[in-house]
């Protein structure tokens, strides 16, 4: 892989074990030996979790760093303490920076040789995969050769690292979003800065760790962890910096705004990865079994919390009753809430009561103005932050619904007459990250797949995530794509260099 060969070629000394972190729920470990640090756990931990993934302090050019004042974490489901994580602030945050400004000097010029177990099992696993993809495409960061009229000069073209990478990252994919982007960041040369959520640190640390372990050079590869009430000084602080080349968001619209805001003072690079609000379309000519199982896998993955989930069903009048009567049917029958580490659960907690009471909103706003619930409706028996799956019909435009994007276990279905208005519905939106459609008329494939505007279509499918392919939006859905080939020449310059006198 085209990392390992990068520390080979650079000869990066493999980093000595790091002090373990502070804060975490204690659980019973083996007495230390005298003058050594006690690695510790948090409750409820996983059996067979090495006890040093468990970090709470910042990772700052290859060492642990605590900070002044620490934050909690808690477990959406129950509510309980996880641990307690550093709470970094705008100086440790301008530490990292310089941390990866001066690693940057030596990496740029290496040449490249709370959702259910199972869910969070399969992110890791996908996590793993970006780390693979993008080591093998920093193999091929071609440059060009322009041919000139004038047969004295040569014209080339070079792939350059930018420098250092900001990237902050959401709570629904807490390892997923770091390696898509900082595995593209590395392999383009650049050293990165990462701010995750406040909800869900833990990962990111033990990415950290894992790198500690892995080889990659001090200064490399960063952390801040911080507190809500922090998070926009650190933010701003990131996206200020002179050293900072390249701001990388995943969030909500709005932050990003924020974000572009800062960055624009300093011109920097951003890629935008931001709100959705994907309208599933079912046409009369389309196979309802498959459109049923397409909207089950598109709407309830991580509980209905990620940004490409179906937010708006679209159903033609013509078989809008039978989609509605199997979609229910399908989810009383598959969607199982409960405790993430049952093996049954297939809809966890939502990440924290305010999600939860958005969803209960959009609700109440839609039953008030003559929706109907078909199943769900209601926050379910087993605690705060979790809510019932939910299906309403009968939904019109005017409903916050309709609208906004959820970020819950809701499926509002919109029934309509013709192709023509179903997609100015979907394009109704001020965002466009991804849509699908389920139809069997090819020419109508085509029609739709190309008016509809988003960065992403699924045609007859509604899982469309890979490593392989490009991940972004359009309108206010983002800037630039993350994965596939095109995800590291958003790490890239282009440089032309012009050899007179041949």
């Amino acid at each position: 892989m085209a990392t390992c060969l990068r520390l080979r070629r650079c000869q990066a000394p493999r980093l000595p074990p790091a002090s373990p972190g502070r804060g975490l729920c204690p659980v019973p470990v083996a007495r230390p030996a005298p003058g050594r640090a006690s690695l510790r756990g948090y409750a409820g931990a996983p059996a067979g979790l090495p006890a040093a993934l468990l970090r709470t302090d910042g990772f700052v050019g290859g060492r642990w760093l605590p900070a002044s004042a620490t934050f909690p974490v808690h477990d959406p489901a129950s509510g309980a303490s996880l641990g307690m994580v550093a709470d970094c602030g705008a100086s440790e945050a301008r530490a990292a920076v310089r941390a990866a400004y001066e690693a940057f000097c030596s990496w740029r010029g290496v040449s490249a040789k709370g959702k259910p177990l199972k869910e969070a099992q399969g992110e890791i696993l996908y996590s793993a995969l970006f780390l693979e993809w993008f080591s093998e495409e920093a193999r091929r960061i071609y440059g060009d050769v322009i041919c000139m009229p004038a047969k004295e000069k040569r014209a080339l073209v070079l792939k350059q690292p930018v420098g250092v990478a900001a990237v902050i990252t959401p709570w629904n994919f807490p390892s997923a979003m770091i390696t898509r982007k900082v595995g593209a960041a590395l392999a383009a040369g650049c050293t990165v800065v990462v701010k995750p959520a406040e909800d869900t640190p833990f990962s990111a640390l033990a990415l950290a760790e894992l790198a500690n372990q892995a080889g990659i050079p001090p200064g490399v590869y960063n952390v801040v962890p911080c507190s809500r009430k922090k998070a926009k000084e650190v933010g701003e602080a990131l996206c200020t910096d002179l050293l900072v080349s390249k701001i990388s968001f995943t969030g909500s619209t709005a932050t990003g705004k924020m974000l572009l805001h800062h960055a624009a003072n300093s011109v920097k690079r951003v890629s935008m990865e931001l709100g959705g609000h994907a309208p599933f379309i079912v046409f009369d000519s389309a196979n309802v079994d498959q459109a049923v199982a397409g909207a089950m896998a598109s709407k309830f993955r991580n509980s209905g919390q990620t940004c490409v989930c179906s937010n708006r069903f679209l159903v033609q009048k013509g078989i809008h009753d039978s989609f509605v009567k199997k979609f229910a049917e399908a989810m009383k029958t598959y969607l199982h809430v409960g405790n993430g580490f049952e093996e049954r659960t297939t809809q966890g907690p939502l990440i924290n009561e305010k999600a939860v009471e958005k969803v209960e909103k959009q609700v109440s706003d839609a039953v008030s103005k003559g929706a109907t619930v078909v199943t769900g409706g209601k926050r379910h028996q087993l605690g705060k932050n979790f809510f019932e799956p939910t299906l309403l019909s009968n939904v019109t435009q005017d409903m916050l619904c309709s609208h906004e994007e959820t970020f819950g276990p809701l499926a509002p279905v919109i029934k309509f007459d013709t192709e023509e208005e179903a997609v100015a519905i979907a394009n109704a939106a001020d965002v466009g990250l991804a849509g699908y459609f389920y139809s069997q008329d090819p020419a109508q494939i085509w029609r739709v797949a190309e008016k509809l505007e988003v960065g992403m279509v699924g045609v007859n499918e509604g899982l469309i995530s890979t490593v392989e392919c490009p991940f972004g939006g359009v309108k206010q859905s983002g800037l630039g794509r993350e994965g596939s080939k095109y995800g590291i020449d958003e790490y890239l310059e282009l440089k032309y260099v012009c050899l007179g006198g041949l």
